[in-house]
Formats: C-alpha cells, structure tokens, sequence
C-alpha cells in the first residue's frame, strides 16, 4: 500500500512539472541494446572462441544499423565465459569478464585474451548469473538480450536452466541458445527448450567453420582512412595513454583475421557506437564531460602543454573536423563495400557461424519490438 501511494506521488509530481515547466524540459532516456555474450571456454571450443573474435565487429555494425522511434540506441555489451576447469570451482567455473558496456575495445582485448581449458558446463547457472549481477535496464523500450553459446547438455548443473529461464523473460530478457553442434541433439539436450521458456530462438551452428572474410576492393582505403583517423585522438592522463594504446592494440588484433576484418573495425570506429569521452579529449569537450581549460598541463598530450588557452580549443576543434570528415569517408566507402560483400556471400552460400546467428536473431526479435534498421 505504502509503495502505491509513493507512485501515485511521484506520477502527480512528474505530471505537475510537464504542466508548469513544458514537456520539452523533459527528456526520455536514451533507448539501449543491452547484449550479454555467455561463451563456453572448456576445451572443444577454441574454434568458438576465434568466430566470437572474428565477427565482434560485424555484429556490432549491425546494431549500429538499428533505430527506435528515429533514434540510434545506446549498445552496451557483456562478456561471460563459462565451462572453465581453469576457474573457481565455487562459482560454477564462471566469470563475469565484462560488465554491460560501451568500451568496445575493453570487449575485443578480452575477447582475444580468453583461453579455453576443459570443465563442466553449467547453461541456468550463468544464465542466472548474467541475470542477477548485471545492471538491466528497467524500461521495456530497451532490448535485452542473453546469449549463451556451447556444446554439452543444458541442463546441467544445481541450477534449473526451467525456472531462470522464466525469471529472465520475466525481466524482459530474452534468452537465445546456440548449440555448438547437431540441430537435433541440441534440442535432445534441451537448448531449444531453454530458449522457447524465454521467448529466444534456438540456433545451432559448426564451431570449428572456418570464419570467411570477404575482401572488397575497397578495404585499402578504408583501412588506411582508418590510420588516419587515429590520429585525430588526442589521449588525456595516464588513463587515456593506456586506453590510446589499447585502441591500437585491437586495431592489430581485428587485423588477424585480415584486411576485410580490419575494414569492419574501422566502419566501428566511425560510428556513434564507439565512444572515448572518458579518454579522448575531442570526445569529451564535445559531450562536456571535461573543461579543456581545466585539464592539467601534464594530462594534455605532449604537443599541446606549450600551446595557449585559444590555441588549445583552436587545436582540440581542427582534429573534431578532421575526424568528421574520416568518419564520413569510411561510410560512404562502407555503403560500396557492402553491396559488393552482400554479392559474394550470396555466392558463397550457407554461414554456420556464431556472427551469423546473432546477427539473424537480433534482426528479427529487434523488429518485432519496434526497432527498424537503415539497410
């Protein structure tokens, strides 16, 4: 009752500010992508592992593409690994490597920093783990998802892979299941169950596949527009010198899998998606996170601590146009790229990889919950 009578206070309160104040002094929260990747590392799943690394920044172009209610939504993305002999024993051989989100780069380094070792799988006990210690969302704009990737039966474990999955749809979660493996022995060993309880699609793919990157004529200009881009960062403090370091380091990670794979990373990194405010001095002076006058000399970046006041705003606005301008070079570039991939692909026929099955369910759960996608 007493929780009652505190809404029905705090719905009143909000109405009276819109009366007096205007609606437009009230801004709705940014919409969110909220994706946790819950990846088997016991022994068989290196080839996993290696599509995981290899399609990161495909998949996250795609939600680039996304819109809801003509707004590009936030994308926040967890990283579990579970299945590990290599970890605790007392927490299932789970962990939590990322929290939910925006640091793309935070997501690729751990990614390329996981190593597979054999344990026991248990599907409900991550699954419940993802559930409880993330911080969700609480808006029903905002997409939730889990996805949980391996190859042993789901139901093993203490935990009841029956009752989480109901109390992760309950959260408005949605829970999609990717046996590494035969369709018909996942679903024998309840990974389609576990994703029909919680409103997923169950998917099963070739773990081992060997990720196809497709080369496009033009990926050279794009990966040297990507170069070129980097330069315009300007690192902050000790912090953003290591944070400088770990955006070249996932540069040459991405460039592993290949010039095509590189080309993705850099379409990444010239969207809206990929954010340095926390590190990068012309991200943050654009979302006012920091006051480029108050920044000490020692934080600035060496070429800019003998420069005035002026010259500091004159200098921190030319790499702001610079990088616009990069950005805007690399998408148009990336349109032509696509078309010509999209060609090759359907020449090529049938992808059974994980970056292939995210990419399916997001489009299609996403749609159905009033988000659109530019192309």
């Amino acid at each position: 009752m007493k929780q009652t009578v505190l809404n029905l206070k705090i719905s009143w309160l909000l109405l009276f500010s819109l009366f007096f104040f205007g609606a437009s002094s009230y801004e709705a929260p940014q919409s969110k992508i909220q994706i946790a990747l819950l990846l088997d590392t016991s022994n068989s799943m290196d080839g996993l592992i290696d599509q995981a690394k290899g399609q990161l920044w495909n998949v996250v172009n795609e939600f680039a593409l996304a819109r809801y209610k003509g707004e590009a939504p936030d994308l926040e993305i967890a990283l579990y690994e579970y299945g590990n002999s290599g970890l605790a024993k007392r927490y299932g051989y789970i962990r939590k490597v990322v929290p939910l989100s925006t640091d793309l780069d935070r997501i690729s380094e751990e990614l390329f920093a996981l190593q597979t070792n054999g344990g026991d799988e248990y599907c409900g006990q991550v699954i419940q783990s993802a559930l409880s210690d993330l911080e969700w969302s609480n808006s029903n704009d905002n997409l939730k998802m889990i996805f949980v990737a391996g190859n042993e039966p789901f139901d093993q474990g203490k935990v009841d892979f029956r009752r989480v999955c109901r109390e992760t749809i309950s959260a408005g979660i949605i829970v999609n299941t990717i046996f590494c493996g035969n369709k018909d022995e996942g679903v024998r060993t309840f990974w389609k169950e576990g994703a029909d309880l919680a409103d997923g699609k169950y998917m099963n793919i070739n773990q081992n596949e060997r990720v196809v990157h497709i080369d496009a004529p033009q990926d050279r200009e794009i990966n040297r527009l990507n170069e070129a881009l980097n330069d315009t960062y300007l690192a902050y403090g000790d912090r953003g010198r290591k944070r400088k370091e770990r955006q070249v380091a996932q540069d040459r990670n991405a460039s592993l899998f290949g010039s095509a794979n590189q080309a993705q990373r850099a379409l990444t990194k010239s969207s809206a998606k990929y954010k340095n405010e926390d590190w990068d001095l012309v991200d943050a002076v654009e979302e006012e996170s920091v006051d480029l006058e108050e920044v000490a000399e020692d934080d600035l970046p060496k070429e800019m601590r003998t420069m005035s006041p002026s010259e500091r705003r004159d200098y921190v606005d030319e790499k702001k146009s610079k990088r616009n301008e990069i950005k805007k070079q690399i998408q148009v570039l990336s349109i032509e790229r696509e078309k010509y991939v999209a060609e090759k692909r359907r020449e090529a026929g049938k992808d059974d990889t994980l970056g292939k099955a995210i990419l399916e369910a997001v489009r299609q759960q996403a749609t159905t919950r009033g988000y659109v996608f530019s192309r």
